[in-house]
């Protein structure tokens, strides 16, 4: 069996890319928007019971040649290959997730790119509140506005940042986390956990996310969230109608997993 290697030309068509790549923040942004856009946050195969693997030819596999969707190893994991391919200076970081209540491990993997002497926060594998575009990591306590969606960074300690979001209840925190590079394997434990812990959001539940221009959509559960505009729309769903939300809203076969 011949093993799955990586390819820029296939990627740029799974995200419906066609623009001129450079080696530009404004190359990276464009790319992170269409990957957004086009490729699901999703935790199918943790809902099945199967550990994700984080081998990047198995990553590629399943997110461009089967149109799936992954969490955030995954999809975090393709975009930085697509900054290799590229040449593009990046790092990965561990950042500690401050949603839904109490004090968590840095289990949430996030990229740093270094381009003409500035770091950029890339991320896009945080689900239902993740930002849109690269953050400017030296620009701090300023309000970014992301397609109607307020995103701030700030200093948490002396040496960790705090990405937050702007919601009902105010400024929230999202995330923070230190700039320390973390490889491909650091975050085989973190893996682990959200894989199989019980207390891991993506084993109690079922979590797919797409982002679109005005909004995102996000099934929770049973529950489907369609956000435009800051707009929302609420629809409970029965089991039955799951597999049909999940092609038609999301683009990937729910029945379709491993």
């Amino acid at each position: 069996m011949t093993e799955v290697t990586f390819s820029l030309p296939r990627y740029f068509t799974r995200i419906r890319y066609t623009s001129e790549p450079r080696p530009t923040m404004a190359s990276v942004a464009e790319m992170m928007r269409c990957q957004l856009f086009h490729i699901p946050f999703e935790n199918l195969d943790v809902q099945a019971g199967k550990v994700i693997s984080l081998q990047p030819a198995d990553i590629v596999a399943k997110l461009v040649n089967r149109q799936r969707g992954g969490y955030c190893y995954e999809v975090n994991g393709l975009f930085a290959m697509a900054l290799d391919a590229l040449g593009i200076p990046y790092f990965f970081v561990a950042a500690r997730p401050l949603t839904h209540g109490h004090r968590k491990p840095r289990t949430h993997m996030a990229i740093v790119v270094t381009l003409q002497g500035e770091k950029w926060l890339c991320d896009l594998g945080f689900g239902g509140h993740g930002i849109r575009a690269p953050m400017r990591l030296n620009l701090l306590e300023t309000e970014v506005n992301q397609d109607g969606e307020l995103f701030m960074l700030s200093m948490q300690s002396e040496h960790e940042l705090l990405l937050k979001t702007h919601t009902s209840h105010g400024w929230e925190g999202l995330y923070a986390f230190e700039l320390t590079p973390q490889h491909w394997e650091d975050f085989i434990p973190a893996n682990f956990y959200n894989c199989t812990h019980h207390e891991s959001i993506f084993v109690r539940k079922l979590l797919v996310v797409l982002c679109h221009a005005s909004g995102r959509k996000i099934l929770f559960g049973h529950t489907l969230k369609i956000i435009t505009h800051g707009q929302e729309q609420k629809h409970h769903l029965k089991e039955e109608q799951l597999q049909r939300v999940l092609w038609e809203e999301f683009g990937v076969e729910g029945n379709e997993v491993g």
